[in-house]
C-alpha cells in the first residue's frame, strides 16, 4: 500500500498505521485521548455546565486498557517514521507520565519535553485544586542511537527574537474565529491552537516533509502543514471531523513564497563552505587587508597562520561599526 499524501485516512489509527508503508513519513505530531477520567458533570458557580470532555473516544475501562491501546498505536507510529525522523505526543498529567514511560520502553529516546501554559486556562470552578494551566509535549526520536534528525534551531530563535527558543511556550487556548464550530457548537472539544503547532511544524520538518498525524480530529496539523510548505496524512475515526477537517483546509490557499520562509534556514553547519586561501586566490581578498565584523569589537590580531602555508598574512579585527 502507497501512502497517500494530503490525504485523511478513515479508521482506527491502529490498524492504519498497520497498512502504511515503513518508514514513510518524516514527522509525527499525535494528540491521543488523554483519558481524563471524569466523575460527573462539571459546573460553574453561576450554575451553568461546563462543556468538558465527555466524548466516548476518551474513556477506558482502566489504566491497563490505556496503556494496551497507547502501546498499540505508538509501535505503529515507530514503524512507520523514518529513521530521522522525530515524533511528537501531547497531553495532561492525566497521560503524559504513562505515555513518557511506554515511549522510553518501546525504545524512543526523549529529546525534550515541552510546557505548553495555558494563558488563558480554564478556572478550576470546584476552589479544590491549582488551576490547570498547562499542558506537556514529549519530543524524541526514533532510538538513543538515532544520529540525524531535524531541528530548525535558527528558525526558532528568530521566531524567539534572536534568542534561543526555551522549552516552555506561553500561547492561548484555541478559542473565538479560530474555534471550529457545528451549529453554533464546538465541532471538536480539545482542538489545539494553530499556534502551538506552528512552532512543532516548523522546528522539527522542512518544506515538502511529510507530516503524520494519528489523532487528526478537526484537522489542525494538516492546515498548518499546508501553510508552512509540507505534506500532511491524517488518519482519523469520525466521519463528522473529517469533514470539519476536509472543508478546514480546502480553504486554505498553497503557499506561494520560497522554501527558506518557512523554515529552510541555513546554519553554520549547513552553509556552503570555501576554503580561505581561496578568497585571496580571487582577489577577493588582499595581502595585509584588515577584516572587520560588527559583533564583539577587538584589536586586529592574525587570525591565520598563513606564513606557515606560504601565503601572505591577513589580519583581523572586529568592530560594531556599520559598514566595516
Amino acid at each position: 500500500m502507497s501512502i497517500q499524501l494530503d490525504h485523511i485516512y478513515h479508521g482506527d489509527c491502529r490498524e492504519v498505521l498497520a497498512v502504511l508503508p515503513e518508514q514513510s513519513v518524516d514527522m509525527i505530531f499525535a494528540d491521543p485521548p488523554y483519558n481524563l477520567q471524569l466523575r460527573g458533570d462539571l459546573w460553574r458557580p453561576n450554575m451553568t455546565k461546563v462543556d468538558a470532555v465527555d466524548d466516548a473516544w476518551d474513556q477506558f475501562a482502566d489504566f491497563a486498557a490505556y496503556d494496551q491501546f497507547t502501546e498499540a498505536w505508538l509501535r505503529g507510529c515507530r514503524r512507520v517514521l523514518k529513521d530521522t525522523g522525530t515524533l511528537w505526543v501531547i497531553g495532561s498529567y492525566h497521560n503524559i507520565y504513562r505515555v513518557g514511560r511506554i515511549l522510553q520502553d518501546l525504545g524512543f529516546w526523549i529529546l525534550n519535553d515541552v510546557i505548553w501554559t495555558k494563558t488563558n486556562p480554564m478556572p478550576q470552578f470546584r476552589g479544590v485544586r491549582f488551576a490547570n494551566a498547562h499542558e506537556t509535549l514529549i519530543w524524541c526520536k526514533k532510538s538513543a542511537d538515532q544520529k540525524t534528525y531535524t531541528f530548525n534551531y535558527h528558525a526558532m530563535k528568530q521566531m524567539n527574537d534572536e534568542k534561543q527558543m526555551r522549552s516552555d511556550w506561553a500561547l492561548p487556548l484555541c478559542t473565538g474565529a479560530e474555534r471550529l464550530k457545528v451549529n453554533g457548537a464546538k465541532a471538536h472539544t480539545t482542538q489545539k491552537p494553530e499556534a502551538l503547532l506552528y512552532r512543532v511544524i516548523l522546528s522539527s520538518s522542512h518544506p515538502g516533509d511529510i507530516v503524520l498525524d494519528p489523532f487528526f480530529g478537526t484537522g489542525t496539523t494538516g492546515a498548518v502543514a499546508r501553510k508552512l510548505g509540507r505534506r500532511f496524512v491524517g488518519i482519523e475515526q469520525d466521519g463528522t471531523y473529517i469533514e470539519a477537517a476536509r472543508a478546514r483546509i480546502a480553504a486554505i490557499a498553497p503557499p506561494l513564497l520560497d522554501a527558506e520562509v518557512y523554515g529552510l534556514y541555513e546554519t553554520k553547519r549547513t552553509a556552503p563552505r570555501v576554503a580561505f586561501a581561496a578568497l585571496l586566490e580571487h582577489g577577493l581578498l588582499l595581502p595585509g587587508q584588515v577584516l572587520y565584523f560588527r559583533k564583539r569589537p577587538t584589536q586586529p590580531r592574525l587570525c591565520w597562520p598563513m606564513v606557515r602555508c606560504g601565503l601572505p598574512t591577513v589580519h583581523v579585527a572586529r568592530s560594531t561599526r556599520s559598514g566595516r
